[in-house]
C-alpha cells in the first residue's frame, strides 16, 4: 500500500499505459482520477477500480478542461498528491510530409497537455506542502527514429520541460520526473498494426529494436511510474527513467 491515502490524477487513463497505471496505483491504496478524452473508456476503468476512483472526460489540449480536472479532483478527494501526465499519441512522417495542422494537434496534446497539467496542479500541490508529477516521455526524446519527426520533437520537449520544472519547483517540495518507454504493446499499438499490410513482419521488426527482443507491456511502464510516485524514489527529481527493453543500450 505504497500510495495509501494519496490522490492521483492520471491522464490518458482509459487505455494502454494510463489504464495500467490507474489499476496499479489503486492496488497500492491510491484514490484515482481516471482522466481521458473518452468518458466511456475512463468510466470503464474507474468502474473496475471501485468507489475510490472517478472518471473525468478531459481533452488535455484544452487549458480550461485541464484546470477543471484539477478542481474536480480536489472537490472530490480534497487534494492532489500525484499527477501523471500520460495522455499522448504519435503520427508518421518526416517534416516535409507532416501536415501543419497534424503537427499542431499533436503538440497540443503531447506538449501543451503536460504544460497545462503542471500549470494547474502545481499551485494545489504548493498549498498542500508538496507533491509528485510524472510525465510520459519516450526513448525518442534521446534518440531519433525515422518518419516520426513530430512525435520525436514532442517527446524531446516533454523531457526538457521535466528537467526545467524540477529545478523550478524543488523548493516547493514537488518532485518532477518522467518515464521514457520503448515500444509498448497497447490497444493503440495494435490498432496501428491492423492498418499495415505487413503487420506481422512489422511487429517482429519493432520487437527486434529492443535487445530483449520483445515489446513492453503497459504494466511494466506503470510499475516504473509507481516507483516515481512513491517515497522509494524520494531522492529523484528531474530524472528520465528509461524502460525500453535495452533499446538505448545499443
Amino acid at each position: 500500500m505504497r500510495l495509501q491515502s494519496k490522490v492521483c490524477i492520471i491522464t490518458g487513463g482509459g487505455s494502454g499505459i494510463g489504464e495500467a497505471a490507474c489499476k496499479v496505483f489503486a492496488r497500492e491504496g491510491a484514490a484515482v482520477v481516471v482522466a481521458d478524452k473518452s468518458l466511456e473508456a475512463a468510466t470503464a476503468v474507474a468502474g473496475e477500480i471501485g468507489n475510490r476512483a472517478i472518471a473525468l472526460e478531459v481533452d488535455v489540449a484544452q487549458s480550461d478542461k485541464v484546470a477543471k480536472m484539477v478542481r474536480d479532483a480536489v472537490a472530490r478527494f480534497g487534494r492532489v498528491d500525484v499527477l501523471v501526465n500520460n495522455a499522448g499519441y504519435g503520427i508518421s512522417g518526416d517534416v516535409v510530409e507532416t501536415d501543419e495542422e497534424a503537427w499542431n494537434a499533436l503538440m497540443a496534446v503531447n506538449v501543451n497537455g503536460v504544460f497545462f497539467g503542471c500549470k494547474y496542479a502545481i499551485p494545489q500541490m504548493r498549498k498542500q506542502g508538496g507533491g509528485v508529477i510524472i510525465n510520459t516521455a519516450s526513448v525518442v526524446a534521446s534518440i531519433g527514429i525515422r518518419s516520426r519527426a513530430a512525435y520525436c520533437a514532442s517527446k524531446g520537449a516533454v523531457a526538457a520541460l521535466t528537467r526545467a520544472m524540477a529545478l523550478d519547483h524543488v523548493g516547493d517540495n514537488i518532485r518532477i520526473n518522467a518515464v521514457a518507454p520503448g515500444t509498448i504493446e497497447t490497444s493503440y499499438f495494435d490498432a496501428m498494426m491492423r492498418k499495415s499490410e505487413r503487420a506481422d513482419e512489422l511487429r517482429r521488426e519493432l520487437a527486434a529494436r529492443q535487445i530483449m527482443n520483445r515489446l513492453g507491456r503497459p504494466e511494466e511502464i506503470a510499475n516504473g511510474m509507481l516507483f516515481l510516485a512513491c517515497d522509494e524514489s524520494s531522492f529523484m527529481t528531474g530524472a528520465i527513467l528509461t524502460i525500453d527493453g535495452g533499446w538505448t543500450a545499443q
